[in-house]
């Protein structure tokens, strides 16, 4: 940091006040003899710092006026200055959090986990543009990681995430408002997963099932257990509180048979509809005491550093028409898929097995 002219740092300092937020814009800068006097340089010095940034288009100097922030950034630098000033704000916040003992990965996973939350829809539409394309449906962890590698893998495309549930996935290609969605849709009757309901949402059209991974789905519990939960029978416990998926999700699917299996009603668990659109969702309102257990993804529950009962192992698969399978993104990113680094990166999350991952069957 000594190399660096100090005309150049003092720039900087007020170039990161400007960017997070604490020097609005149109406001007045310190004069040139305040600024000497708390740096201990010369006037000539702030002065060539107040020119920096006037030759970025950050500031303009009038004779009689001093220095001020541009109201609005000129439009060729306008989405530059937009994205370091969103990077410069993100880090100040990551850097607070790093002090206060968080690490790295910490904090990767919680912005995954935020992102969730955010990614959840109900009933809006999807946005179409030519350089992206649109996924609708269960919400899982590779798919998210998928999202951060699109650009990447497909040379600049991006995959933009909505979770509304296996169901909502499949309605939104039948309507047209995604390009591929995400499904794990348990069929008690056939005793498979998606086809049955692929043919019935989708009929007559071309489908590629693209194995994603198989996923342990259990109980996530707080750690150590303490209600001594082994099973589902468990979960009529007295004062017990359970979290659970929403209809139309994946697991609710399989829950709902599970628990007919069992002779169980849905009134009979404390908690049932408490729903929750995200396996994240659940893992987190256990791991702050709001639920005794819930349903979920073995995953999800490593990532929380809860404990973990297994009940079932699922197949997720994503679910693509026929005329998407042609574009040369998706193409790209089934090469990927299929690759031994994608299979050990999604082994690497832990609650995956990804010895069929990329396996394509196709419904007609």
């Amino acid at each position: 940091m000594d190399d660096v002219p100090l005309y150049k740092r003092i720039a900087e300092a007020v170039r990161k006040q400007i960017l997070s937020g604490s020097v609005k814009p149109g406001e007045r800068l310190p004069s040139v003899r305040v600024m000497a006097k708390d740096w201990g340089c010369t006037i000539g010095t702030v002065q060539r710092a107040y020119g920096e940034l006037a030759r970025q288009s950050i500031v303009t100097s009038r004779p009689g006026q001093g220095t001020k922030v541009v109201e609005r950034y000129p439009i060729q630098s306008e989405a530059a200055m937009r994205k370091a000033t969103l990077i410069h704000r993100a880090e100040t916040h990551l850097l607070e959090l790093l002090s206060d003992g968080y690490s790295l990965p910490e904090l990767e996973m919680a912005i995954r986990q935020a992102l969730d939350r955010l990614r959840v829809v109900e009933q809006d539409e999807l946005v179409r543009d030519d350089n992206h394309l649109q996924f609708a449906g269960s919400h899982d962890l590779i798919v998210a990681l998928i999202s951060e590698l699109f650009p990447k893998i497909t040379n600049g495309y991006h995959l933009d995430l909505r979770y509304s549930g296996s169901l909502g996935g499949l309605i939104a290609l039948a309507e047209g408002n995604a390009d591929l969605a995400g499904s794990h849709l348990y069929d008690d009757e056939s005793d498979s997963y998606n086809i049955p309901f692929v043919r019935k949402i989708l009929p007559g059209k071309r489908v590629a099932l693209i194995t994603l991974a198989y996923r342990r789905i259990g109980l996530i519990l707080p750690l150590g257990n303490p209600r001594r939960i082994h099973g589902i029978e468990d979960l009529l416990q007295p004062g017990l509180c359970f979290t659970n998926r929403q209809p139309g999700s994946g697991t609710r699917v399989w829950l709902d048979v599970a628990i007919r299996k069992a002779g169980i009603g849905a009134g009979q668990i404390q908690g049932y509809f408490d729903e929750k659109m995200t396996h994240s969702a659940v893992a987190q309102a256990v791991a702050e005491g709001q639920a005794d257990a819930g349903i979920g993804m073995e995953a999800s529950a490593i990532h929380f550093s809860l404990d973990f009962i297994p009940l079932t192992r699922e197949r997720y698969e994503l679910v693509i028409p026929e005329q998407v399978m042609q574009l040369q993104p998706i193409s790209r990113f089934l090469d990927w898929l299929s690759s031994d680094q994608a299979r050990l990166l999604i082994s690497s999350l832990g609650g995956y097995e990804a010895s069929e991952t990329g396996l394509i069957h196709w419904v007609e």
